[in-house]
């Protein structure tokens, strides 16, 4: 059975079941594994100088377990190599989560900050109902690309190892690759190489959003858009996310209690938000996933 094949069936499965709970109550998820890894090297390695190499040699030693694992789970034939694409990939998962941030929002705007803390990094004590929107339709988009379109991506081209190394990078990325005293260094080979992985699904997943959301002028606002973005790589989902739905995204907001000043993506766009805007995402998000779903078929079937 080809990549995509077996991509198309796990898709399904993971827009079916999810991430459950009570499996995940009482054994680690791969991502959590993968999580405690990198905190160990992080811990054991990261001191002294040369830590730009060090850092780097960690994250090889890494890739190389985690790509020898992955080889021989799929060595055991295609049914388990698509069990274990279908938990990498997370699409149910942030659906779940956003729609929890829009639930909890039409409560109350204390609840919605408490939903959206769970999957934003940024301060969320001071947020009003637009704020919590907005961050939560940012961090949609976003995960929609690193969770969903970039896991796919490298199953395509290398199957579960290759969908394997791309978590663990990423994973490694969101822990260590941050540009603080302790980390800038270590995490550099992380963040350099998250980047680089990320590159062509975040651009695939600005055009499935455009594509099934279609607005006059809207692919020359991405483009425009995009590159304003303090990620190189986020800039583009989010930036298709805000023209589809003609919302005003990014822009500032506080970190450990200082304001960033982020330019805004589509600044033209609404930017009085709440829980039906939340909503109008989840929805760009299931056609996108479905489009997403369609073109593996179609890969499936010609390749």
């Amino acid at each position: 059975m080809t990549f995509a094949a077996i991509l198309c069936i796990a898709m399904i499965l993971d827009a079916l079941l999810g991430e459950p709970e009570t499996l995940w109550a009482r054994v680690p998820h791969p991502a959590v594994l993968m999580g405690r890894a990198v905190g160990w090297v992080d811990d054991k390695m990261n001191h002294g100088k040369g830590r730009v190499v060090t850092g780097a040699l960690a994250l090889v030693g890494l890739i190389v377990l985690v790509a020898a694992l992955a080889f021989a789970l799929a060595s055991l034939g295609w049914l388990v190599e698509t069990i274990c694409a279908a938990i990498l990939l997370a699409h149910r998962s942030l659906v779940d989560h956003v729609t929890d941030v829009s639930e909890e929002l039409a409560n109350s705007t204390e609840a919605g900050r408490r939903a959206v803390a769970r999957i934003v990094g940024r301060d969320t004590a001071e947020m009003d109902d637009g704020e919590v929107a907005r961050a939560a339709i940012e961090s949609a988009a976003e995960n929609f690309s690193d969770g969903v379109i970039a896991p796919a991506f490298w199953f395509i081209l290398f199957g579960l190892p290759g969908m394997a190394v791309y978590k663990l990078v990423n994973t490694a990325d969101s822990m260590i690759g941050y540009r603080t005293p302790r980390h800038e260094a270590f995490g550099k080979a992380a963040a350099r190489l998250d980047d680089l992985m990320n590159w062509i699904p975040a651009r695939i997943t600005a055009v499935l959003i455009f594509l099934i959301n279609h607005r006059p002028g809207g692919w020359t606002s991405i483009r425009q858009d995009a590159p304003r973005h303090r990620s190189p790589n986020a800039g583009w989902p989010e930036a298709a996310m805000a023209v589809s739905l003609d919302v005003a995204l990014a822009g500032p907001r506080s970190y450990d209690g200082a304001m960033r000043d982020f330019p805004f993506v589509n600044e033209t766009g609404e930017r009085e938000l709440g829980p039906s805007d939340i909503e109008r995402a989840i929805s760009v998000l299931w056609r996108a996933w479905i489009a997403a779903l369609v073109a593996v078929f179609i890969i499936a079937v010609v390749w």
